[in-house]
């Protein structure tokens, strides 16, 4: 009677922690902001890129602190000014079974200047690159028309397909899941927008195994329903914890919180570009302007004095960000040292909207995404308060992420709040993308919809961009960003993100500087 209970005992026990494996095996978590395609080349966009960096994988990688390190590549190394030799590491296997090689790296390079109506290209990336030519299967070449030091950082953001799909494959058949063939640690098995995106462990990757063996993404952009679904246990990690439920969460037993300033810069682009009729720009009492003020730098500047950034930071934020006078916190490559966050000045802003001709204001309309960044909706609320208050009567108008960058794109407004994360890691990434003038061929401005335009600016960066020695470049990058941000006011830096991401307890992840949430680097605490 004792060994049959004991057996019937253990073969509950035995069921009990199958049970637990199996559901230990599967992660489920929480995004903040939705996926809007799985084409690793089409949208440049923190939530997009940190997706696809599950089933695609980059030459060169970065660890949580953007420090670069081997990824497909294992080795590289500068042949002269002008040449790069790049060495694949052997044994790498798409998930359709065929072997990594340098032409499926020189396809994806031609497939990237070329997606069809990107809204922020990853173009700028390769358009250095003027010839890749494979010398072995596994050796590849790189040539550019002028030295180019920042070439290992942007392999960085580059995702790299098999040759066939970069051939032929347009961005619906990602979506589809048709073309979802990488080398990384998860295969696709289902997208579906809006909602959710499952994965299966590639048990053939080359590299370290993830902990799981399935995961799914649930899109849940509402905070609140967020935490909730945490707390509840229907999902085992959550990002973009709110900053309202910080303290809160801090001393809950069941979670664990892990954060970090992040390298994102939420800022506001103004229509510089425009000589008339700028979109939403009115009179006081709200008829159309002809005129465009914001063209003007002392009226952007005026708009920088308006606003009170380290009340947003500590009001709106609760202390989870930090105020920003350039496109990066200091401690980033290319910074200066002289940029500090614009003090909050009502009488010296009057000062120069007067000096510009504009000494009883005008009217705007700010627009931002309401679903993106951390309380984006409320901080553009808080913008308008202040620059009303302070001489420009503002509107606000906030919709869904995917609305605003394809309108934003389109230049269809005016004024708007963005946010830029610098995938390099260093200054060149925001200057070439937000501040340089917009040029579709050289992959220049690609995210620059306040159009934005200097040649002084443009000398500084192409300068910087071809100097090989560190040191120089840092202080040209510097002085880069002190002309177009300092001087010329081409955007208004309002502060830098602090991340935090919520794990349930025996759940571990680092916090990244780059916002990415990778279920490969979340693991069982040891």
């Amino acid at each position: 009677m004792l060994r049959t209970l004991l057996r019937a005992f253990g073969a509950i026990v035995l069921s009990l922690l199958v049970g637990f494996s199996a559901r230990a095996a599967d992660l489920v978590i929480g995004l903040s902001t939705p996926v809007t395609t799985l084409d690793p080349h089409f949208h440049n966009l923190t939530p997009n890129n940190s997706m696809a960096r599950h089933v695609f994988e980059t030459l060169i990688k970065q660890d949580e602190n953007q420090r670069i390190m081997p990824g497909l590549a294992e080795s590289w190394k500068a042949i002269g000014d002008l040449e790069w030799e790049i060495k694949l590491r052997k044994g790498v296997k798409f998930h359709n079974g065929q072997n990594l090689t340098a032409d499926d790296v020189i396809a994806t390079f031609k497939r990237v200047p070329n997606v069809p109506n990107s809204p922020a290209s990853f173009a700028f990336f390769v358009r250095p690159i003027v010839e890749a030519k494979a010398v072995d299967p596994l050796t590849l070449r790189l040539k550019t028309d002028k030295p180019h030091p920042l070439l290992p950082n942007d392999m960085v953001a580059i995702m790299i397909l098999p040759k066939a799909v970069a051939e032929t494959a347009k961005t619906e058949d990602f979506n589809s899941g048709k073309a979802m063939i990488g080398t990384g640690s998860y295969r696709f098995v289902e997208y579906v927008a809006g909602d959710r995106v499952v994965l299966k462990r590639n048990d053939a990757y080359h590299g370290q195994k993830p902990a799981w063996d399935n995961v799914r993404f649930k899109m849940i952009p509402s905070a609140p329903a967020r935490v909730a679904a945490l707390l509840a246990g229907d999902v085992q990690m959550i990002e973009g914890v709110p900053t309202a439920d910080i303290a809160q969460l801090s001393k809950d037993s069941r979670v664990v919180l892990s954060s970090a300033v992040s390298n994102r810069v939420i800022y506001l682009h103004m229509d510089s570009g425009r000589e008339k009729n700028s979109p939403f720009v009115t009179t006081t009492d709200g008829k159309p302007m002809e005129a465009n003020p914001l063209r003007d730098a002392k009226v952007r500047k005026a708009i920088s004095k308006m606003i009170d950034r380290d009340a947003i930071v500590s009001r709106i934020m609760e202390g989870q960000a930090a105020a920003a006078g350039q496109l990066l916190p200091d401690q980033f490559f290319g910074t200066s040292k002289t940029l500090k966050p614009e003090k909050y000045d009502p009488e010296g802003a009057k000062k120069l909207l007067a000096e510009a001709g504009y000494p009883n204001g005008f009217g705007l309309t700010l627009h931002a995404p309401n679903n993106r960044y951390i309380n984006d909706a409320a901080v553009a609320q808080a913008v308008a308060q202040y620059m009303s208050r302070n001489g420009i009567p503002t509107k606000v108008e906030t919709m869904p992420s995917n609305v605003f960058f394809s309108r934003g794109s389109k230049l269809e407004f005016s004024f708007l709040l963005a946010g830029w994360g610098a995938e390099t890691g260093e200054t060149s990434s925001p200057l070439r993308s937000l501040l340089a003038t917009y040029d579709q061929k050289a992959g220049l401005g690609t995210a620059n919809r306040g159009r934005f335009s200097d040649p002084g600016v443009d000398a500084l960066l192409t300068q910087a961009l071809t100097t090989i020695d560190d040191t120089k470049r840092g202080v040209m990058l510097a002085r880069a960003s002190e002309k177009a941000v300092g001087e010329l006011t081409g955007l208004v830096p309002l502060h830098y993100e602090v991340s935090t991401w919520a794990t349930r307890k025996g759940l571990s992840y680092k916090a990244r500087a780059d916002q990415y949430t990778f279920a490969y680097e979340t693991r069982p605490a040891k």
